[in-house]
């Protein structure tokens, strides 16, 4: 018998009476307060509208209408903060954040701007989960949001597709020509679908991380437009956001059956083949049962050669709500097919700005996705949140490319043993002799005779194709405590949390030997790399096959110290320990040539920030964070320069790399002047500088889509932005601009086989591989300098409205130009080395058919300008023409480096789409 068990049972039960008691007296103690508001149109006129007003703790959710006078009173209302949301059709959807602190009534005025383009949003999530929303003149930085509404309004295609045509300071590349799968860029950090790119931005939906275990990639196909509630961009390295956020986050909340009530869909039709159905419903009981689900199916033939996309996405919510409790369990599917082309030989562009360089690049993906969100609201200053998500991702996909073992081979003309293999073979039709780049520019017979006798296929095969099969699985959970107090000195509101996951990879890789077709398309022989060919009696074996496991773990904090109402002061951070637990399924015992291996990172990152609004229209902000990235497995296993890889291709063991970590530092003004000619004026000015330490680059190899990753020891991004917003009349407007300044700050070699500068090609060799030398103060490749947007939505009538829209983006130089120094010789070397700068416009317009339907009509790229979203230096396979040339110069047959055959290189260019327009008809009831 325990003698000790009664004395400790009576303890804890006195405990939990006294704990148990606190939580009732404070129960009890619930003074109230009351909200009057009025909403008024641009003339100061009340106008009727309705609204709703919720609680940022659970506990009031309530819906409401304005008399004729646009006023509405809120009694008997508990303590804490709110969000009250008014709207009204032909006019932008508001929110505003009020502070009920005392039983003094609080008046409130809100005018709605004419427009459907954009809605205001006043209040901002500063964590993945949800619970410390803050007021934008509290956050220390230029934070940009945006809507359901304004997304649909925008016509972009997806989550990407509109920060590109809306957020300041947000750019493309297409390196993977496909509309789905862009490279989004903010302030040059980069969240992107493909393998290899060094990922600077972190992505949230619902409080759930979208930078996948393997590489941090984000494939934006699988973040469902339609279930989009609302998105903020987060500039800077914000800690709370976790891992890659080195330049930003990006975090969405998604619909719910309370927040868009109805039914509401469209179909669209237009230009490239481009076919759309989409439908949502959402709604809810008194019981406090809610749902939301939405669907969309998308197909569109491409504007370049064999460029088609199928995308079909799934998405249901259901709730259940509480006064005190919120309950929400997502999921999704996602099953798209993309194909996407890449970039393409600056010449054949000229030629044909449709066509491709190989087919296929194809991605497939697949997608199931859980997730459970759970909020409980012990009283008004105290809130738990947390969610536990589980996703699978299944990617197949197959990458179509030239094989640059064949250049410097005499490709053409079937030897003697070849021919008689072919006709050993039963193939007929071959030249017995005299084939030429002339009379033969698609060469095939020597490829299938070597592959027949599995002899030399990479020396007479002109392509290859890259077969991968990656199966991610990511489960995890979160949780976050937020308490709000009003301390003496004035509001305190603090926030913990923590979270937990584990990721896992199984990926896969093969290659065959191919031979390139007259439309480019490459067709396969039964030759592969997986040891059974050899090159000079050496096996070839790219074979790839790794699982790794990622367990991760992160505690972080944030306080923000309201102080007479004009100074906030927001001190937080985060640790992450992450972990890449990797097995080589071809070589598992751990060494030279083995992928296996155990790498344990981790890192605590702070922040602090202060805002003063020193008028009531002028608000000061600056702050400093410190975010972190841990090398992915990916680039764990290519880093090393002799053994570049074909991005997903193969990869091999090397010394671990260092964790990326970004200081930025940030400072800006902001503002709402009140002027009688000019509403809803609102304008930023800010300066930024972000300094990496241990960057992690891809750097260009000679042929398209290899390289290799690298620790630099310092990148410098640096610049200002401004943006300035308004209404005139029947006129919303917008005008934004960024000037980026990206440099190099240490000294460092790298791969330079596509330049003109590099050592072998100073030494009077031109065309042989080599290296290049980057300075301080060298710009980094793909950043332009300036990028701007600017809009302009008129409303005609009360039912028509049209919108016009203009991305602005400079030259960047070229992946492969680091050193800036490029310049093209006509001969060995072609093409400028820099993507140029371009403008786009884009217009759409809008007309309410009736209370229930709407047409619109959008042109993207209303004046057909042909431009480039990137461009790469890499050798090329083909000639002005079109034709293949393995042996474009003669070998060299004097000096150090005779029996060597040059190369030649030329500019890729990554095109933009031309001027397309489509139709659509959409219903909402």
């Amino acid at each position: 018998m325990d003698l000790c068990a009664s004395p400790l049972k009576r303890r804890a039960a006195v405990l939990a009476g006294v704990l148990l008691g606190a939580v009732v007296a404070l129960q009890a103690q619930r003074p109230t307060g009351e909200i009057r508001v009025q909403v008024k149109d641009p003339s100061g006129a009340g106008m009727a509208v309705s609204g709703r007003l919720q609680s940022l703790a659970p506990g009031v959710q309530r819906s409401f209408q304005t008399d004729t006078q646009g006023v509405y009173t809120f009694p008997d209302l508990p303590y804490g903060r709110y969000r009250l949301e008014v709207s009204k059709d032909g006019f932008a959807t508001q929110s505003v954040q009020i502070d009920v602190e005392s039983g003094t009534p609080i008046s409130r005025t809100v005018i709605l701007s004419i427009g459907v383009q954009s809605s205001r949003v006043d209040i901002v999530a500063t964590t993945p989960l949800a619970g410390t929303d803050l007021a934008v003149d509290q956050i220390a930085g230029p934070v940009q949001t945006a809507t359901a509404a304004d997304i649909a309004n925008s016509g972009a295609l997806g989550l990407g597709d509109f920060m590109n045509r809306r957020l300041n300071g947000v750019y493309f590349n297409e390196m993977q020509g496909n509309p789905f799968q862009p490279d989004v860029n903010f302030r040059g950090y980069t969240a992107s679908p493909l393998l290899g790119t060094p990922e600077g931005i972190s992505v949230y939906v619902d409080g759930v991380r979208q930078n996948q275990p393997f590489g941090d990639v984000v494939s934006w196909d699988l973040i469902p437009k339609d279930a989009i509630s609302e998105m903020t961009l987060v500039p800077g390295s914000d800690p709370l956001f976790g891992l890659n956020t080195l330049g930003g986050a990006i975090s969405v909340t998604t619909k719910s059956g309370i927040t868009n009530p109805g039914v509401s869909g469209g179909i669209l039709y237009g230009s490239s083949g481009r076919k759309q159905a989409e439908a949502e419903w959402g709604g809810g009981k008194a019981t406090g049962f809610n749902w939301f689900v939405s669907g969309l199916a998308f197909h569109e033939s491409g504007w370049r050669v064999d460029s088609p996309s199928d995308v079909g996405q799934g998405f249901v919510r259901l709730g259940w709500r509480t006064d005190k409790t919120d309950f929400a369990l997502t999921t999704s599917y996602d099953y798209n097919i993309l194909i996407g082309n890449g970039l393409q030989d600056y010449r054949l562009l000229a030629n044909n700005y449709s066509s491709v360089y190989s087919i296929p690049d194809s991605t497939q993906n697949r997608s199931p996705s859980f997730n459970f969100i759970a909020r409980h609201s012990f009283n008004n200053n105290l809130t738990l949140t947390g969610n536990a998500w589980y996703r699978n991702i299944r990617t197949y996909a197959i990458d179509a490319n030239f094989n640059g073992d064949a250049q410097g081979q005499l490709i053409y003309q079937p030897t003697a043993q070849e021919q008689a293999t072919l006709a050993a073979a039963g193939y007929t039709g071959f030249p017995t002799s005299g084939a030429t780049i002339a009379n033969t520019p698609f060469p095939k017979w020597p490829c299938l005779a070597e592959a027949l006798t599995l002899g030399d296929p990479d020396q007479t095969c002109d392509g290859v194709n890259i077969y991968s099969n990656e199966i991610q699985n990511e489960s995890g959970a979160s949780g976050q405590i937020t308490w709000l107090t009003s301390p003496s000195v004035g509001r305190n509101q603090f926030a913990a949390g923590a979270s937990v996951d584990r990721g896992s990879v199984t990926y896969t890789q093969t290659t065959d030997y191919a031979y390139v077709n007259p439309n480019y398309t490459l067709t396969s022989v039964p030759a592969w790399q997986d040891g059974s060919t050899s090159v000079d009696g050496s096996p070839i074996d790219s074979a790839v096959g790794l699982h790794g496991v990622t367990p991760n773990w992160s505690l972080y904090f944030t306080d923000t110290l309201t102080l007479a109402k004009t100074v906030n002061v927001t001190v937080s951070g985060r640790y992450n320990r992450f972990t890449v637990d990797d097995t080589d399924l071809l070589n598992p015992i751990a060494g030279p040539g083995s992928l296996t291996g155990d790498y344990v990172f981790q890192r605590f990152n702070p922040a602090i920030g202060i805002t003063w609004s020193p008028f009531s229209t002028v608000n000061a902000y600056a702050r400093y964070s410190q975010g972190s990235r841990a090398p992915t497995s990916i680039e764990l296993g290519c880093a090393d320069p002799s053994a570049p890889c074909s991005l997903p291709n193969s990869l091999s063991s090397d010394p671990p790399l260092q964790q990326v970590v970004t200081d930025t530092w940030e400072a800006g003004l902001r503002g709402k002047p009140e002027i009688s000619f000019l509403h809803n004026l609102s304008w930023n000015v800010g300066a930024f500088r972000a300094e990496n330490h241990n960057d992690i680059l891809f750097i260009a190899a000679p042929q398209t889509g290899t390289g290799y990753f690298q620790n630099f020891a310092k990148t410098l991004r640096e610049g200002f932005d401004a943006d300035l917003d308004g209404r005139m009349g029947r006129v919303t407007w917008g005008l934004d601009w960024t000037f980026l300044s990206a440099t190099y700050q240490s000294t460092e070699t790298l791969d330079g086989s596509a330049n003109n500068t590099n050592n072998f090609a100073l030494q009077g060799y031109p065309g042989l591989d080599g290296i290049i030398t980057v300075q301080p103060g060298d710009r980094i490749p793909l950043i332009p300098k300036q990028t701007g947007k600017a809009y302009a939505d008129f409303q005609a009538t009360s039912k028509l409205l049209f919108d016009l829209n203009e991305v602005v983006v400079s030259s960047s130089y070229a992946r492969g130009n680091e050193n800036n120094a490029y310049q093209a010789d006509g001969v060995y070397y072609l093409g400028p080395g820099v993507s140029p700068g371009y403008a786009v416009t884009n217009f759409r317009a809008h007309y309410d058919l009736s209370r229930h339907w709407q047409l619109a009509l959008q042109i993207d790229n209303l004046f057909n300008h042909e431009y480039y979203t990137a461009a790469w230096l890499s050798n090329t396979a083909l000639s002005g023409s079109g034709a293949i040339q393995s042996l474009p110069f003669p070998v060299y047959t004097t000096g150090p480096y005779a029996g060597n055959a040059p190369a030649q290189s030329a500019t890729f260019f990554s095109p933009g789409a031309p001027r397309r327009a489509w139709v659509e008809l959409r219903l909402k009831f």
